[in-house]
């Protein structure tokens, strides 16, 4: 496999929603040694991510990230991804090697345009693995956009450590309309995410994923 070595920078569009996640149903995702922030009783904050990255990219391909919980460890804050789908082996490659990261291969379908709706929102993207459909987003069209930058920590775990590395971020990002669907058949279920609590769509987009750094130990009796 091949793969370029980190920081990769990529550029594209992305749809991203935000919900809360039953601190519960995930605990058995996340590594013992972080604490998993709850912003209400219970609850934790959780995000769908499907990006589509394109010219002048360090690779060009589709994403799904699945954040599962904001986490704890040593003072550091950071999310959790949990689930992660790529359709190029070689960001798989990277991903596990670099950081650590469970990526697994998928398929991905962008659909609609101005001229065609394919949905009651306009628009929607399906991202399935074979015959299994792990979720789908239908969505609207943005209208109103500003720049806007962002930075945020990621935890992951490889052999027996725990990483951590910064996300930069910057794109023309505005609130639509969103309705996501994971089916009963599908990874994700289990982990009973609701309907976004909000959907941003972000355009013009340049993300960083920068190079890991080892914050900790991981204990040998949690399976990734």
């Amino acid at each position: 496999m091949l793969y370029p070595p980190a920081p990769w920078k990529l550029q594209g569009y992305a749809l991203a929603t935000l919900q809360l996640v039953d601190v519960a149903l995930v605990r058995p995702l996340v590594p013992s040694e972080l604490e998993i922030v709850s912003l209400l009783p219970g609850k934790t904050l959780g995000c769908i991510y499907i990006c589509s990255y394109g010219l002048g990219s360090v690779m060009e391909y589709n994403e799904l990230i699945v954040v599962s919980a904001i986490a704890n460890y040593a003072g550091k804050w950071g999310a959790w991804i949990s689930h992660i789908y790529v359709d190029n082996p070689n960001s798989v490659a990277g991903g596990r090697e670099i950081w650590g990261l469970p990526k697994e291969l998928a398929e991905f379908s962008w659909e609609g345009s101005d001229s065609v709706k394919v949905a009651p929102l306009g628009y929607r993207v399906t991202v399935s693995q074979g015959n299994r459909q792990l979720c789908s987003l239908n969505y609207s069209k943005q209208s109103l956009a500003l720049p806007l930058p962002l930075s945020g920590n990621v935890f992951s775990a490889h052999r027996s450590d725990l990483l951590l590395f910064k996300g930069e971020f910057q794109a023309h990002t505005g609130l639509i309309r969103g309705q996501l669907e994971i089916p009963e058949e599908s990874l994700l279920a289990s982990l009973n995410i609701g309907q976004p609590l909000l959907t941003v769509a972000c355009e013009n987009l340049h993300l960083i994923a920068n190079t890991p750094e080892v914050v900790g130990n991981r204990s040998p009796q949690f399976s990734y």
